[in-house]
């Protein structure tokens, strides 16, 4: 992986979901590391969904790789 690609996994939306970013570019909503993984494919980056919450080129804003949902009041 190039060290000039940045991509960021933004917090959980209020509705649910991640919007994740390649150089500042808007990919998608991502419900999962799966939706991540289909993301980066799509914009030629092959990584396997399993490696998606292990590598350090990844910026996960808020919380990590296993919240999807809405934030919640606690």
């Amino acid at each position: 992986m190039s060290a000039s690609i940045r991509v960021t996994v933004h917090p959980p939306s209020a509705t649910g979901g991640r919007r994740v970013r390649v150089d500042g570019e808007i990919l998608g909503l991502a419900h999962n590391v799966a939706d991540v993984a289909e993301f980066l494919r799509r914009a030629g980056l092959e990584i396997d969904p399993s490696d998606v919450a292990e590598v350090s080129w990844i910026d996960w804003r808020g919380v990590g790789p296993d919240r999807w949902g809405p934030e919640t009041g606690g």
